[in-house]
């Protein structure tokens, strides 16, 4: 039996269950806050109410100022019942100053129940706040018709009514000892319902259930909805993956839905389109290798079999004919090896402090012969000794691959111009021939590993037809600007920039030697 794991789900899948995961925890939570939270939170929205009536009335009281009016502003806004007493006597005597009762629901006190509250508000330091379910029972909260009304006197009246008792419910008890500016004392007393919530709080525990079950379809159906709507495009970005995996290069990455899903797409085209040019360059690049390891070898048997059957061919002109061959193969593998390690990163630079210059005009030594024999004019031009910090023998090649491009599509006037410029720090190396140039569709593309501008495969003079793709290999590593300028018909110049090294230090380790 396999073990369930949600790693192996599908996305629609997954999507499904954290949606309705979701909607369970926000259903979870409604019915926490209702069934334990509903009466704390309702007391204290009470407390608070109660608090900011009993400071407008203190004030009044303390002022002398509208107090009745004050109350009955203060009650009937927040559906409160008060009762002001003055206070007098060594036993405390209350003197009902003023009340004012909830015509729905009142609350009769007598003074045993006034005297207790006076003390317990002794006791807390004249201020006192507290939930009494007792009065329910004692002083019984009723739905009243006013019978009569009598007031005692200019300033006080109290209201009568028969009561009807509610052993369930509780009242939220806010007093005050208010000290008054003629030394004497008033007592507060707010009185606000907090119960009965039972009923209360069973309606809406129907009407959360009939919103719970409503909600869990509705999540169903939008959870459906949605890792169908967000799944969808992934699956068909998925299946154009796989057949791009098996280089159907014809495969289209256009799933749309949203943002993140048409930009990874953009991309795959991108990759899919690369890899497809990179499949047909490799091709076109084993073809051409193929045709360069063929010829020297066949060069070499057929000569090697001339010398062996024929008397008198054992020449010192065949037998070069051989070793140039020879050299030629091995120069081809040894491009092909040097490639493959400086895009593998296998072949570290040696750097060190050498000069620059002096490396191209032991470079150019080597086309002594074409420029004696074949008419070629290779020319370097320079003001002043440049000294980088480099590998010196991977430089040494740049400056060889590049020149023995040049000289392979030089054009008819066989002329090649390195010139060596220094600014700001930096040492710039040109290399310009007059050929056939490239043209601008092209440039972006004649660094990249197996491109080849012409087609036509031709035997060059000099070289395996690796150089560019080792000179970005090689200047990539030293970090160095590079680049190339060329018009079709006028010719091309590469370039490459470094940065100059400390001559001084240069010179002083020479004169150390």
């Amino acid at each position: 039996m396999k073990r369930f794991s949600l790693k192996k789900m599908p996305l629609r899948a997954k999507l499904l269950v954290y949606f309705l995961v979701f909607g369970a925890i926000i259903l979870i939570v409604l019915w926490v806050f209702q069934s334990f939270f509903l009466k704390p939170l309702y007391t204290v929205s009470k407390s608070m109410k109660v608090e900011k009536g009993a400071t407008q009335i203190s004030k009044a009281v303390q002022h002398s100022k509208n107090v009745f009016a004050t109350v009955d502003n203060v009650a009937s806004e927040y559906t409160l019942t008060v009762y002001l007493y003055d206070v007098g006597g060594g036993k405390p005597e209350f003197s009902r100053k003023c009340s004012y009762e909830n015509p729905t629901i009142r609350l009769e006190l007598e003074y045993k129940d006034v005297l207790k509250y006076y003390e317990k508000t002794v006791d807390h330091g004249g201020k006192c706040s507290f939930v009494d379910s007792n009065d329910a029972e004692d002083m019984a909260r009723k739905r009243i018709d006013i019978m009569s009304q009598s007031v005692s006197s200019a300033d006080s009246f109290i209201a009568q009514a028969r009561q009807t008792t509610d052993s369930e419910n509780e009242s939220l008890v806010y007093t005050y000892i208010i000290p008054r500016k003629d030394g004497r004392q008033t007592f507060l007393i707010i009185t606000s319902s907090i119960t009965p919530l039972n009923t209360t709080i069973e309606v809406i525990r129907n009407q959360l259930l009939l919103v719970s079950v409503a909600f869990i379809l509705l999540s169903i159906i939008f959870s459906l909805y949605a890792s169908r709507r967000i799944a969808k495009p992934i699956a068909r970005t998925n299946n154009a993956a796989k057949q791009l995996a098996k280089k159907n290069y014809a495969v289209d990455f256009n799933a749309k839905g949203y943002r993140e899903v048409e930009e990874l797409n953009q991309t795959l085209n991108y990759a899919r389109t690369e890899l497809a040019a990179t499949e047909k360059l490799q091709r076109e690049l084993i073809a051409n290798i193929s045709h360069d390891l063929r010829t020297p070898l066949t060069m070499i048997t057929g000569y090697g079999e001339v010398m062996r059957d024929l008397p008198g061919e054992n020449t010192p002109e065949n037998i070069q004919i051989i070793i140039d061959e020879a050299t030629r193969l091995s120069t081809l593998v040894n491009d092909l090896l040097d490639l493959s390690k400086l895009q593998s990163g296998a072949l570290q630079a040696e750097k060190k402090v050498f000069c620059l210059t002096d490396s191209v005009r032991d470079i150019l030594t080597r086309y002594s012969k074409l420029v004696e024999q074949d008419g070629f004019d290779i020319t370097f031009n320079c003001d002043e000794d440049a000294y980088i910090n480099a590998d010196e023998l991977r430089v040494s090649q740049v400056i060889y691959n590049l020149v023995n491009n040049a000289v392979n599509h030089c054009g008819d006037d066989k002329t090649v111009i390195i010139t060596q410029t220094i600014k700001d720090r930096r040492v710039r190396i040109e290399v310009t021939d007059h050929g056939e140039g490239i043209p601008a569709d092209k440039l972006p593309y004649i660094w990249e590993r197996y491109y080849k501008v012409d087609k036509e495969h031709k035997r060059g003079v000099i070289g395996s037809g690796l150089g560019l793709s080792i000179v970005k290999s090689i200047l990539d590593a030293h970090n160095a600007r590079y680049g190339v300028r060329s018009a079709v018909g006028k010719g091309s110049t590469f370039w490459f920039e470094m940065a100059t090294a400390n001559t001084k230090r240069r010179k002083n380790s020479d004169k150390d030697k």
